[in-house]
């Protein structure tokens, strides 16, 4: 059963659909899945620069649906919902990088930065102030959060790399392997300690954000923030996160 709470006729149109792809079936699904789109773009506007085109996003979140959508297998048991939402987010990450959407100078800018959270931080066992990241870079504090703005999606999608490059690393990590799984242990373990030494302003952010999913500006009445200011701080979070996830692998 794809879902315990759908109707006898929503039950039905997934049956014509998984069946026979009938063409009206796969219609009146996609209708139904629709606002799954607007979610998971929701999570990602949190981190989207300027740069990037929205359309395209929208774009590519569609074509995540539809392949949710040929490829879901009811049999296992899953919640359509949770496999959509994970199929949207792995089309709009593969669309992402395939657009080249983050200039070089960018690029560099977002790599000298992770690399002072991670020296500042290793330093002083805490975390860095922006004054003291800003000095160690020469630069002023508002030009600090306009490079951390933009270069927020650029960490989560290097984490997301950083997971993939540590199990290519672990000897025969097949799926459901003991390496696998490991590697998996490890990569929590270390986001859980780089979350736990976030400042708390951005420790709230995270916490809402992914374990809540709250919206930006849910976020925002919470912490009486104004919306840019929690994603300037959404964005530092993912910089010291991503350089937390940098050590780990120096170690493998």
């Amino acid at each position: 059963m794809v879902n315990q709470k759908l109707s006898n006729a929503e039950l039905a149109q997934w049956g014509n659909w998984q069946q026979h792809r009938d063409q009206d079936a796969g219609d009146y699904l996609v209708a139904k899945y629709l606002p799954l789109v607007d979610y998971v773009i929701q999570r990602f506007l949190i981190s989207l620069p300027k740069t990037v085109d929205k359309d395209e996003v929208r774009s590519y979140a569609y074509e995540g649906l539809l392949d949710a959508l040929d490829k879901f297998k009811p049999e296992k048991d899953w919640k359509f919902e949770t496999y959509a939402a994970w199929r949207i987010k792995g089309a709009i990450i593969d669309g992402l990088r395939k657009s080249d959407w983050l200039p070089r100078s960018l690029r560099d800018k977002v790599k000298k930065i992770e690399k002072a959270y991670a020296e500042l931080e290793q330093q002083k066992g805490e975390s860095a102030s922006d004054q003291e990241v800003s000095e160690y870079l020469g630069m002023t504090p508002a030009e600090l959060n306009r490079a951390v703005s933009e270069a927020a999606l650029s960490a989560m999608l290097s984490m997301d790399d950083d997971q993939a490059n540590l199990e290519e690393r672990m000897p025969r990590a097949s799926s459901g392997s003991p390496e696998r799984e490991l590697s998996g242990q490890v990569t929590k373990e270390a986001l859980a300690k780089a979350i736990a030494t976030l400042p708390e302003k951005e420790k709230l952010t995270v916490s809402l954000c992914y374990f809540e999913e709250m919206k930006l500006t849910e976020i925002a009445e919470i912490l009486g923030l104004s919306v840019s200011r929690v994603s300037q701080l959404h964005s530092k979070a993912m910089l010291r996160l991503h350089a937390a996830m940098l050590s780990v692998h120096e170690h493998y």
